[in-house]
């Protein structure tokens, strides 16, 4: 990422002493960066990422299903549509398994090739991607940015300036209402904002979301990477010397010097690097990568694309800087050697998990139950004695119909010979609907006597009764029915 505005740091002085040299400063000011534009393999991908990540966060909330918003995450009804399936917040466990799978997936990427999410679909790249573009296309590329920084303030560099910061803060709150779309209708968050009658909660995370990404994208940007994000401190914990890193080839490279097309460069005693440093011009971090690994380096293979081009013009062969291990530089491990290297047993671990894992989360998924109960024995009386000495236990049942058609239920239940419901429990609920129910269950003294005091266990019986669209199912549910002393 790149930063659009210096930042100054406090400078303390240390008073040197007597014959000393020059006072020195603990801290040094932040330098802007400007990274150059480049085009090749690499920064097409990014692009390609750029572009399907965009389209599916921006696009999702104005598709509809079953006359609803396609993808919505309903907090106030404590519904999560997510296409035809309906969540209620008893399937937080898919969260939890979605979460397991994003940890496994960053694991066995980072172990394969390093910073890859960093460097092609993390949002903070994406929208530094998209900022930087709307900045190239208003201040123009590396030099011309540069210049008009330095130049004095007239019309031209005002009417450069405003509109990119107009058209920054366009995307950072169009990305604001698209996030808050998730959670309110998206036509009814535009109808309510056109009229200015949003809630005060829906302003305020529009307005964050939208300075967020305005502030990050468009001027923090490296700084996010390098001090905020904890994945930069902890990824060296994932690499090893067989994980595919960006990578300098200083056998080939060094020593570096310019020089002429048409020279020799062994006659010159010189490697393959012209020392034009292209590839720290394209850095969004600012590093030079042939000074060797760095945490800084997000892995957007900028430098790769930038060195092939400089290679290329130079009739060099490319891969000066290239995806490479260090045992691969070292040792000069072929392709095939390389790649048997990189499957190695923590890759193939963690890549057995990760399917694992999502092939149980979609087989869970497919035999997911259209329908939900909650039992919950009802506090104010746990146990009564009603007329002619029969035992009532009351509770609570709170059914849910997980599917967008009308449901109708049957309540019944076992475990105690001779146990009934006070009354039939016959309910229709309607399209992702959920409703509490009271059960009374009454146990006849001459059993309760049998079976003695104390808490028993019985069973809650729900049975979807059958329609037109989908068969009988049925559900048990746990409880237990007190015999008082």
């Amino acid at each position: 990422m790149s930063s659009s505005s210096s930042k100054s740091a406090k400078v303390v002085p240390i008073v040197p002493a007597e014959g000393a040299g020059e006072m020195v400063s603990l801290y040094e000011a932040q330098k802007k960066i400007y990274p150059r534009s480049v085009r090749g393999w690499f920064a097409a991908w990014r692009w390609v990422l750029v572009w399907a990540t965009q389209l599916l966060f921006y696009g999702l909330p104005w598709l509809e299903w079953n006359a609803r918003q396609a993808v919505l995450f309903d907090l106030g009804a404590r519904r999560f549509y997510i296409f035809g399936m309906v969540l209620y917040p008893q399937d937080f466990i898919y969260l939890t398994a979605l979460l397991m799978l994003s940890a496994y997936a960053l694991f066995f990427f980072t172990a394969v090739a390093g910073r890859l999410w960093c460097g092609y679909a993390c949002p903070q790249t994406v929208y530094t991607e998209i900022f930087m573009w709307v900045e190239q296309k208003f201040e123009g590329d590396r030099m011309a940015r540069m210049k008009l920084d330095a130049g004095p303030w007239n019309f031209n560099k005002l009417w450069r300036k405003s509109g990119k910061q107009l058209s920054w803060i366009a995307i950072g709150l169009w990305t604001g209402i698209t996030f808050v779309g998730y959670f309110t209708p998206i036509k009814v968050l535009i109808r309510d904002l056109a009229s200015l009658g949003l809630g005060p909660w829906e302003w305020f995370w529009v307005l964050f979301y939208g300075f967020a990404t305005y502030g990050n994208a468009g001027y923090m940007r490296e700084q996010v990477c390098k001090y905020m994000c904890p994945y930069a401190r902890f990824q060296s914990a994932m690499f090893d010397r067989d994980t595919l890193i960006i990578s300098y080839d200083a056998e080939r490279g060094e020593p570096r010097g310019s020089r002429s097309k048409k020279a020799d460069p062994k006659t010159l005693g010189l490697g393959s690097c012209i020392d034009c440093t292209l590839c720290v011009q394209v850095c969004p971090t600012g590093i030079d990568i042939r000074k060797g690994l760095q945490y800084e380096c997000i892995g957007c293979a900028a430098c790769i694309d930038v060195c092939d081009e400089v290679m290329d013009k130079m009739s060099y062969p490319r891969g000066l800087i290239r995806y490479d291990t260090e045992n691969g530089l070292e040792q000069h491990l072929s392709g095939v050697q390389r790649w048997r290297r990189v499957l190695r047993p923590r890759v193939l671990i963690y890549g057995g998990i990760l399917l694992l894992l999502s092939a149980a989360m979609l087989v869970s998924l497919a035999m997911r139950s259209p329908f939900k109960v909650d039992v919950v024995r009802d506090r104010a009386s746990l146990a009564r004695q009603i007329e002619d000495g029969v035992i009532e236990n009351v509770y609570r049942l709170q059914l849910m119909n997980a599917t967008e058609m009308p449901q109708r239920y049957e309540v019944t239940a076992d475990g105690l010979p001779g146990m009934s419901l006070s009354r039939p429990v016959d309910v229709t609920l309607g399209p992702a609907e959920a409703r509490w129910v009271s059960v009374a269950l009454r146990l006849p003294p001459e059993n309760a006597a049998r079976s003695g005091a104390g808490a028993h266990p019985i069973h809650f019986q729900i049975r979807r009764l059958a329609s037109s669209e989908e068969g009988e199912r049925s559900l048990s549910e746990k409880s237990t029915f007190v015999v008082p002393r």
